[in-house]
């Protein structure tokens, strides 16, 4: 094992030397690794001052975590120049080919790169905000408790593996330092969203979201850092030229792989809509054991949290919930409301909400937007059960009329987002990542069109004019 790491260490230690060598990459780092926290420091006294004029009674305190959290960050950004030249850079110089011809595997050459470019921002991380706490230490604040500490610097390390492991992914598939850097705002500016909702959780004090957030970032690097191995090509890297915007080539790509030799509408359903099918059938499989999971934990977590609440409710709260609850539904107004159009749109909108969720995410967050909207037939399920409410003759008039085509158009547009995901960190041999992408759109764009939409239109029929007559007779009976 150690013989297989030993080049590891060599291409991290040729690296680093480059690094230390240029004053370019070493004075802006350290300026703002020993700068900023200063700044941090005094801009946050001077927001609780502001806001303490108009009665917000903020405490210092209760910024010092949101404080440590951005003050991590920052030296991060700074230092993405290392990863973002990490491969493209040494083309520039001249000096991939020795590299590249090296004797070295390519995970090898991978990580060890990557090696640097994460201990260069976390090295310049730790430094700010260790200084940072040496001056709340010393202006008398107080320190976040130990399992505030321990998630903050969790999640500084995981935030700088997360953007690392996305610029070195950049500077493989890149042929320029230009077109390297101008890429890193697909970078830099999501992480600092992302950073926006924790500190939300961190002013709140909601540790067990923190974990889950801590969880989801490294999630989302180990998928880059496999996405990067698995798309790594030697001569790809010496091959390529210059970056070129193709528009004919992308949209004659997109065409072949969308419509193919297919003549007629039938031709299509049966080569082109069938092929991606079977191929998607795999990830199918997995959204419906997903469906299964989902409603089950979101029932049982709503008969275990759920039951202690209404057990403290009075009778006549009770009262009043089941009577809202079968009050028989105004026809006329949720046909004018809710019309076969609106249902349509609505729920095109959330499938194409899912596909661009899990393409920036590598199905991870569509995937999880899936699985929010079958949690909640389980956790209403529950409610009603609890409730003293017959939740199965409900469910039946109210889900299955339109459920049968609705549920299944769901299923399919986020099996194809898992199967984009899945493919993306696969190994592709002779094929580009830009050309992978162009048929994982084509594959998209057949099922979502051939089939997602047709079902999605069926359903939303029968939901306006259907379902609620048949709710309608099966709550009056209740």
């Amino acid at each position: 094992m150690l013989n297989k790491l030993r080049p590891v260490w060599l291409v991290a230690g040729r690296e680093l030397r480059d690094q230390v060598r240029d004053w370019r990459v070493l004075l802006p780092m350290m300026i703002l690794t020993l700068l900023f926290p200063f700044l941090m420091n005094e801009f946050a006294r001077e927001t609780v001052d502001f806001l303490n004029q108009y009665n917000a009674n903020l405490v210092l305190d209760r910024l010092v975590p949101i404080s440590i959290m951005i003050i991590g960050f920052f030296p991060i950004t700074v230092s993405l120049v290392v990863a973002l030249e990490s491969f493209v850079g040494e083309k520039e110089r001249g000096t991939i080919e020795p590299l590249l011809t090296a004797p070295f595997d390519d995970w090898q050459l991978y990580f060890g790169k990557m090696l640097v470019g994460t201990v260069t921002p976390l090295t310049a991380s730790y430094t700010s905000i260790g200084l940072y706490l040496w001056m709340i230490h010393r202006q008398g604040l107080v320190f976040p408790d130990g399992l505030v500490m321990l998630q903050l610097m969790l999640l500084t390390t995981a935030h700088a593996v997360l953007m690392v492991s996305a610029a070195i992914v950049i500077s493989v598939q890149s042929t320029s330092v230009k077109a390297a850097n101008l890429l890193a705002s697909f970078i830099v500016i999501p992480v600092a969203i992302l950073m926006q909702g924790e500190a939300v959780v961190l002013f709140w004090g909601n540790e067990t979201i923190l974990w889950l957030a801590i969880a989801g970032v490294v999630i989302m690097s180990l998928l880059l850092i496999r996405v990067g191995i698995a798309h790594f090509e030697r001569e790809y890297l010496l091959g390529r030229e210059i970056d070129t915007l193709n528009l004919r080539w992308f949209l004659g790509a997109f065409w072949r792989n969308f419509k193919g030799d297919a003549a007629t509408l039938g031709e299509w359903y049966s080569l082109k809509v069938g092929d991606s099918l079977r191929r998607v059938l795999p990830a199918l499989m997995v959204i419906v054991a997903l469906a299964g999971v989902s409603a089950w934990l979101s029932y049982s977590w709503t008969m275990d949290n759920a039951s202690e609440t209404i057990s403290r409710a009075s009778e006549k709260d009770l009262a009043k919930i089941e009577e809202s609850i079968g009050e028989l539904p105004d026809l006329a107004s949720m046909r004018e409301h809710f019309s076969a159009s609106f249902l349509f749109m609505n729920n095109t909108r959330s499938m194409v909400v899912i596909f661009l969720a899990g393409l920036t995410s590598f199905s991870v967050l569509g995937v999880m937007i899936y699985m929010l909207n079958i949690a909640l037939i389980g956790g209403v399920y529950a409610l009603l059960e609890l409730l003293g409410i017959a939740p199965l003759p409900i469910f039946l008039a109210g889900i299955l009329p339109h459920g049968v085509f609705e549920l299944p158009a769901l299923m399919l547009g986020s099996a194809v987002v898992l199967y984009i995901g899945a493919v993306l960190v696969t190994p592709q041999t002779g094929k580009s990542m830009g050309e992978v992408m162009v048929e994982m759109l084509a594959d998209w764009a057949k099922i979502f069109a051939g089939l997602v939409v047709p079902l999605l239109a069926v359903a939303a029929l029968i939901e306006a004019y259907v379902t609620p007559e048949i709710l309608a007779r099966v709550m009056g009976g209740l």
